[in-house]
């Protein structure tokens, strides 16, 4: 569904990464790798459209995402490396802006139901600016639950400081993602349990 050609990117003058290729069909999962300053989270926001790209095609549905944005936009969930969170707002305050915003289904019901599978339940009325900050990354990550209706899961570092118990939580909930017939392209420096017979790598820096 996601079909990558001859991607470059440039930051000013220098040159991120060129003659990038890939495909990722239902229930696959790419976990791009590389040092720091490779372009990986460049590659995140150009295959969801948020930046342009050097050179080369990003087909989305057989569609090149220059002229279908907006079906892109409405079938991809971007969690980006920042939590995105408002302090001054509680964490459910904060889950149903942010859920309305995405225009996705943002019911008292599916919104308590999220912040539980996350193991913040009992924070949900708690401001933001008094959690952790792996309860801030939950908080944040509240989102993939809420959206079964995006397809493509675009992830910048979601495991970054989480228990052990959360990055089994999220890993267990991307395996389900792509049963249901999901795709996923995350990064993360960490060796995590990603769905085996589901992940494939692709490394930038190589």
């Amino acid at each position: 569904m996601l079909e990558v050609r001859d991607l470059a990117c440039q930051r000013g003058e220098q040159p991120l990464f060129s003659g990038i290729s890939f495909d990722v069909s239902a229930g696959e999962l790419l976990w791009v790798e590389g040092r720091n300053g490779s372009g990986k989270t460049s590659l995140l926001r150009i295959l969801c459209g948020l930046s342009p790209a050097e050179a080369g095609s990003i087909r989305w549905r057989g569609e090149n995402i220059r002229g279908a944005r907006e079906v892109l936009l409405g079938d991809t969930l971007f969690l980006a490396h920042a939590n995105g969170l408002k302090d001054d707002l509680t964490v459910v305050e904060n889950l149903r802006f942010d859920a309305r915003l995405a225009g996705m289904n943002a019911g008292a019901d599916r919104v308590d139901a999220a912040l539980r599978a996350c193991g913040l339940g009992e924070r949900r009325d708690l401001a933001v600016r008094y959690l952790s900050q792996g309860q801030r990354r939950r908080a944040a990550l509240a989102r993939l639950w809420l959206a079964q209706s995006r397809k493509l899961w675009i992830l910048d570092e979601p495991f970054a400081a989480l228990d052990a118990e959360s990055v089994d939580r999220l890993a267990a909930h991307l395996g389900a993602h792509l049963e249901a017939g999901g795709l996923a392209v995350l990064t993360t420096h960490q060796e995590v349990p990603l769905p085996a017979g589901r992940t494939r790598r692709l490394r930038l820096d190589h």
